[in-house]
């Protein structure tokens, strides 16, 4: 007699293969021409003050003994604007976690995040990012490894560049 995990298994597997062909032919699942698009925005990363766009969520034992903060985690919701200005216009919002990701060296981040735009020609569509950021670098390189809307099945990379930074809040 068969188990229930492997009936429903079984059942699961039977419907993706029904479905997959009527889904390749679903004009929503159309894919255009492969397009190069680049963007430029600036990123505000504001940890201090009194309205934070990143906050600690969590944190190791060892992490305020650590030189470079190792394992800290944190939750950020940062804007993406058209000028330097935090204050410019709005074009979208980096939505994600970054680590401290190395024990001895400070600004080595494994970032995870979502880059949501909000106005335009790309309101409404997404890009994931996930890598490396050696935030002290005067360039950083990170993949982007997929997106939705406008960017679906998106690849490439994006890369960073620090405006300011401000050493005594670690605001930029």
């Amino acid at each position: 007699m068969d188990s229930l995990p492997r009936r429903i298994s079984a059942f699961l597997s039977i419907l993706l293969m029904l479905l997959s062909p009527s889904l390749a032919e679903d004009p929503a699942f159309e894919l255009g021409n492969e397009t190069t698009t680049h963007l430029h925005f600036f990123f505000h990363d504001i940890v201090a003050g009194s309205n934070p766009t990143a906050v600690r969520i969590a944190q190791a034992s060892a992490t305020t003994s650590s030189p470079a903060a190792f394992g800290a985690l944190m939750m950020m919701d940062d804007p993406l604007t058209e000028g330097p200005d935090a204050e410019s216009k709005l074009v979208g919002r980096a939505q994600g976690v970054y680590g401290l990701a190395s024990r001895d060296e400070p600004g080595h981040l494994l970032v995870t995040m979502t880059l949501a735009f909000v106005d335009g020609e790309y309101n409404g569509s997404t890009l994931a990012v996930l890598g490396r950021n050696s935030v002290f670098s005067a360039v950083r390189e990170m993949p982007v490894v997929g997106g939705s809307g406008r960017f679906r099945l998106a690849r490439g990379f994006a890369l960073a560049k620090t405006h300011e930074l401000d050493m005594t809040t670690g605001n930029a």
